[in-house]
């Protein structure tokens, strides 16, 4: 199973709603008790990763939420505007992107916003300290789901392929070549152990690697149940479908057998996942109550690595 305490940069999607800003939070508390220097970005994201790291809120700056641990909710106009003044460097640059004219042509441009956020990630992973270290360790990006993440991904290719030579060209095979290392970075998918987020996560392996040619570095399925019943009891269980109303067990059966149908279900989709997927799964498991507090994220980031 890949590490990723050595990344660079660290991706992670998957489907809506299967907890990849949870995975984020998990994965940044423990790099950064590890005494790794930590970036979280989101991606114009309605903002609760504050809500688990129990800090202030974030927003388009930098901010400091945790010992060695910063976050930043990337903006696409204010990551535009930062990429011509700390990028390019260039005042004219800047004061014409401060055009609201110009501004409103970048935005039409196809895949231009995905690429400030983006272009913003891999920049804060060349960043360096006047003693030429590294400003951040690791970068950990919190994508958009499934198909605006693997959208966002082919923007950089798309530019390598068709920008003339210069600036953004450059910039555009520097994320590249980074995106591709499985040295420097890997991709984190997470899932559910339910049918849907299962086939997605499958598909979306396969887009990665065949299309992409991104490293996988780790899959995470998140809220997995321990089990109640054995396969036995399971059959029995889902074969109760005509206990009377006023039966005094009726809610307890139906509640059981519920139960039963969704390890059913788990059971099938973690069998699958290790089947078909090139890296084996990891697991967290399902959180019942405040799964959302800065103590719960600690204790599903001492799961992870």
């Amino acid at each position: 199973m890949s590490s990723l305490f050595d990344k660079r940069l660290v991706f992670v999607t998957g489907k809506g709603g299967v907890g990849k800003s949870t995975v984020c939070a998990a994965l940044a508390m423990r790099l950064a008790s590890q005494g790794k220097q930590v970036l979280v970005c989101m991606c114009n994201a309605k903002e609760r990763m504050s809500v688990m790291l129990g800090s202030g809120p974030i927003g388009s700056n930098i901010t400091p939420a945790r010992p060695n641990l910063f976050a930043v909710n990337i903006d696409p106009d204010s990551a535009l505007d930062e990429f011509a003044r700390s990028v390019l460097k260039s005042r004219t640059i800047a004061r014409t992107i401060d055009s609201k004219y110009v501004r409103g042509f970048l935005r039409a441009v196809p895949g231009m916003p995905e690429w400030t956020m983006l272009g913003k990630a891999w920049w804060h992973t060349t960043e360096k300290l006047n003693d030429l270290n590294y400003k951040y360790d690791t970068v950990i990006f919190d994508a958009p789901a499934t198909g605006h993440g693997l959208d966002m991904l082919r923007v950089p290719q798309v530019i390598a392929d068709v920008a003339p030579p210069g600036l953004l060209r450059r910039f555009a095979d520097d994320a590249l070549s980074l995106l591709r290392d499985p040295v420097r970075t890997a991709v984190v998918l997470v899932t559910l152990p339910e049918e849907m987020p299962t086939q997605e996560t499958i598909e979306l392996s396969q887009a990665l690697t065949n299309e992409l040619r991104l490293p996988i570095g780790r899959v995470i399925v998140n809220c997995v149940l321990p089990p109640l019943f054995s396969k036995e009891e399971r059959v029995v269980l889902e074969a109760s479908t005509h206990i009377a109303a006023t039966d005094a067990t009726h809610s307890a059966v139906v509640s059981a057998r519920a139960r039963a149908i969704r390890e059913r279900v788990q059971g099938e989709s973690l069998l699958r996942l290790g089947r078909e997927l090139t890296v084996q799964p990891s697991y967290l498991p399902l959180l019942f109550d405040e799964a959302a507090e800065p103590k719960a994220i600690e204790a599903l980031s001492q799961r992870l690595m």
